[in-house]
């Protein structure tokens, strides 16, 4: 059986420690083999409380796990604005490295990496934590290399994730590493998770990463654009469905949301394309036609612009179908 520990104090994310539980607890009723175990360990011992006022018993502290020597397979710090600030519980951070050396390997869920970072644990190995907080992490422990846009990241035994839900796609990736990418996606399908999002996806979606428009034909636009990129996107058809002129709409949409109209659609036809690529066996082709790309060489072009690599070499990394094939 494989115990997994997490360590929760007060102030913590509620769904940073259920989504990760709950994980684990539907691998085990599924067939895990080895099963799951999950321990609460809280720093004394005692109750805690999340951020949403609910409160949580432990099964043990993390003082006496420290002292003692029971097999651990993997710690998980639970993040929350709590974590933040137990960094300067100099008791709690050497519980946690101690028990963090006897265990196969540590994780964190958001800004649980600071206490990861507190024990020495992130020194020498890339990290990442919740969007809001990644600036924060690199100055407080320069020697992680901090990936500020990344959903998790694995380095050798060491795994964090961004914030919240992250932590489901954290988990279902290391029941991926334990059992196999079948198992995960039974779990996903079970959790009613609708696309296992892979470690190197953006925290945020491109809608997200711009700014709302102010002008309603504008934000009206933004919310419509997502389901018709197979369609004339040029500035002329996006500026005639704003009813704006060409130049008008060109430079109203550029001040209202920080990027030119072609670079806000190509990078939602690439979000799209990655998702595609994710999840189904579709040729690359057709994959650029359902994105609104009209040959196959403008969607590697520009792949190879905003993701680094080609559509195929993405595909091998990150389809589900791939793993499949790989586990097989």
């Amino acid at each position: 059986m494989r115990t997994v520990v997490f360590v929760v104090v007060d102030r913590f994310q509620f769904l940073d420690l259920a989504g990760p539980a709950d994980v684990i607890r539907m691998a085990t009723l599924v067939g895990a083999d080895p099963p799951y175990r999950s321990l609460v360990a809280t720093p004394d011992g005692g109750p805690v409380r999340a951020e949403n006022n609910i409160q949580i018993a432990a099964d043990v502290s993390l003082r006496e796990l420290a002292a003692g020597d029971e097999a651990v397979d993997t710690v998980v710090v639970v993040g929350g604005m709590g974590a933040r600030e137990a960094v300067k519980e100099r008791q709690l951070v050497d519980d946690l490295r101690q028990v963090a050396g006897r265990a196969r390997r540590v994780t964190a869920v958001c800004t649980g990496a600071f206490l990861l970072g507190a024990a020495g644990l992130l020194d020498g190995h890339e990290a990442t934590t919740h969007w809001a907080y990644c600036a924060d992490l690199g100055t407080a422990y320069p020697a992680a290399k901090v990936m500020p846009d990344r959903i998790y990241v694995q380095d050798g035994w060491c795994w964090t994730s961004a914030g919240v839900t992250a932590g489901i796609d954290l988990f279902l990736a290391l029941v991926e590493e334990d059992h196999g990418a079948e198992l995960a996606h039974q779990i996903a399908g079970w959790l009613v998770v609708f696309v296992r999002r892979p470690g190197g996806q953006a925290q945020f979606s491109a809608q997200l990463r711009t700014q709302p428009a102010r002008t309603p034909s504008i934000e009206a636009l933004q919310r419509w654009l997502p389901d018709h990129l197979h369609e004339d996107l040029s500035v002329d058809a996006l500026a005639e469905h704003a009813g704006m002129s060409a130049r008008s709409f060109a430079r109203t949409f550029v001040a209202e949301t920080g990027v030119t109209p072609a670079a806000y659609v190509e990078e939602l036809r690439i979000e799209a394309a990655r998702r595609l690529l994710e999840s189904s066996d579709l040729t690359v082709e057709t994959v650029a036609k359902r994105v609104g790309f009209r040959r196959p060489e403008t969607l590697y072009r520009a792949f190879r612009r905003r993701v680094a690599t080609t559509p195929d070499r993405y595909r091998q990394h990150f389809s589900l179908r791939a793993a499949h094939a790989t586990a097989s």
